[in-house]
């Protein structure tokens, strides 16, 4: 059985798919872009905002089905442009805690790839999956 998870604290989906699914104990996150969920803002030009929105999008997403970083087990990250890697992963690596005892949190599994276009003409997009 599935839920779908909504949280107006992200924005909303932009074609026909849900924020997140919860099944089970795992919830997929639809991957989120920088935009500003209560201005409809996108946030674009300074990689290290707009990588700040989409992780607080994310954010408010585990929150809406009751977790947080400490869940995510998996992301993949997409770039228009792998020269923002490194911007990208340290905004992207301070949203996680690596300080806990082993086997309670840390850094998830992921992959990053750069892709020719995202929606929106966005320059990163990020999903997650979260166990609880």
């Amino acid at each position: 059985m599935k839920k779908i998870i909504t949280s107006k604290n992200a924005p909303v989906p932009i074609g026909p798919y849900s924020q997140a699914v919860l099944t089970g104990n795992t919830l997929y996150v639809s991957g989120q872009v920088g935009k500003n969920a209560a201005s409809g803002e996108l946030i674009l030009g300074d990689i290290k905002s707009e990588t700040k929105q989409v992780m607080e999008n994310v954010q408010a997403i585990l929150t809406e089905a009751g977790m947080d970083f400490t869940h995510v087990v998996k992301t993949t990250i997409f770039l228009t442009d792998m020269n923002n890697f490194a911007i990208v992963n340290e905004m992207y690596g301070s949203f996680f805690k690596n300080d806990l005892p082993a086997g309670q949190a840390g850094f998830p599994a992921r992959e990053t790839v750069q892709v020719s276009k995202l929606p929106l003409n966005v320059n990163v997009e990020i999903s997650v999956i979260a166990v609880k």
